[in-house]
Order: C-alpha cells, then structure tokens, then sequence
C-alpha cells in the first residue's frame, strides 16, 4: 500500500482471496484487541473501536469474528498482549518505506522485516530516517450515500476541519491533521454517510517510479512485509502500476 488513494487499497485488500482475506482478518483482530484493551470493549464509548469495527465490516470481515475479538480483549477469551512498532528503512531506487507493526514477540518481528528489507535490496534505518519525507494525515472514508457533489462534499470538509476531499467510485474521502480525525468523522457520520473508515495514514510528499527491474523488486519486498501477521501497514512512496491510471 501507499499514501495514495485509501478507497483503492481497501478494494484491492477486499479483491483478494480467501487466504490473503483471512490474513486481513487477523491483523485486524489484532487492532481490535489494542483499542479495547486501551478503551474498553463498548464501540458507543470507545471511539477507536468504533473505527477499527467500520474498517473490520469493510473488509467484509464476518461479526463472528469481529465479536470474538473483542471478548478476546476483554478477558472472557484467553488474550494475548500486543505492541506497537514502527520501521523504516530505504527500498531499491531510492525508494522510502514505513512498516507499522503489532506483535507480541519484537524479535521475531524485527527479523521478520529486517530479512525483508535486506533479501530484495532494502536497508532498514532508524527512527526518523525516512518519515521525514511523509506528512502524518487522518483519512476519512465514506460511502456517498446522501449524494454529495463536488460543491456540498467541499463545504462538509471545510465545516468539519478537514484540508481535502475528493470524491471518487461513489465515495468521499477526507484527507486532516491528526487532531482532526474525531471531529471530521463525527461530521460525516452526523451527515448520513456510510462510515467506511477513519484511520491514521503516512502520505508521501513526492512520489517515485522505478524501472522495470527494480520495480519487480521493490514489490517483493512490499509483498514480504505484508505476507507477515505482524505487519499491519506498509506504506511507500513508490508509484505502482495500479495507480496510474
């Protein structure tokens, strides 16, 4: 994935099949247990639960599993501990790269992407060594259910704080500074449309294409990354073949 269009990372993880979803399904009960352990299991009250839910439904993730979960985090299941971790590290080409994780083993996980990164021509950095060149953005997607056109959608953005929006395949997706992400999803909802997904993202600020060859390696190691439980978004700065349409 990238910084580029959300909607079309959401479609592509929904287009692929039943063990590439199931492998969704656990990262993403791997977020629902961090929030509910952070704020508690009811989504009325935990906003971010609320979130991950949204995104958890469109991926077409089933309510079973969704609900096991969460009784996971809460403690009628056995549970187990997640944390946080962040890399970055340079791909082929010149290539920036940032791998957000949850796991509950940091070695296994620091090797699992390190491997990565060395085996298709990467080398992983330090804190900062490439986030410098991305902008931290909350990104808000929405069905466009009531049927916003360019001018209403423009002035929701502008009403609820958000910097951008665009509209695109019947959604809405609003692109805020972090502080904003609450305020701007509470709107869109409050407007009557479909929550879809409101998350945190890493935006880059100039994109770069590689050649033929170092392309095929690049997705490699992008493939590698996201074949890991542990990875739950890998974003870059690359431009893909899908994206430039």
């Amino acid at each position: 994935m990238s910084g580029h269009s959300k909607w079309n990372n959401i479609k592509n993880k929904k287009a692929k099949g039943d063990a590439a979803r199931s492998q969704v399904f656990t990262k993403i009960g791997r977020e629902i247990a961090v929030v509910v352990k952070a704020g508690g299991p009811d989504p009325n009250s935990n906003s971010k639960l609320y979130d991950v839910i949204q995104k958890a439904k469109a991926n077409n993730m089933p309510n079973e599993n969704i609900q096991r979960s969460i009784k996971k985090a809460s403690g009628e299941l056995s549970a187990v501990e997640y944390v946080d971790i962040t890399y970055e590290g340079y791909g082929v080409g010149g290539s920036a790269v940032i791998v957000e994780c949850l796991t509950d083993n940091k070695n296994r996980t620091a090797g699992d992407v390190r491997h990565a990164f060395d085996k298709n021509g990467g080398n992983l950095g330090g804190s900062n060594s490439v986030s410098y060149m991305f902008d931290r953005k909350g990104i808000v997607i929405a069905e466009n259910s009531v049927g916003l056109d360019d001018d209403s959608a423009f002035e929701l953005a502008i009403e609820s704080g958000a910097d951008d929006v665009s509209l695109d395949d019947g959604m809405v997706e609003m692109t805020c500074d972090p502080s904003a992400l609450g305020a701007v999803r509470d709107a869109v909802v409050a407007r009557g449309l479909n929550l879809v997904s409101a998350e945190m993202e890493w935006i880059p600020q100039n994109m770069i294409t590689l050649d033929a060859d170092n392309l095929v390696r690049f997705q490699k190691m992008i493939d590698s990354l996201e074949d890991s439980d542990d990875v739950q978004e890998v974003y870059h700065n690359v431009v893909l073949p899908e994206e430039e349409e």
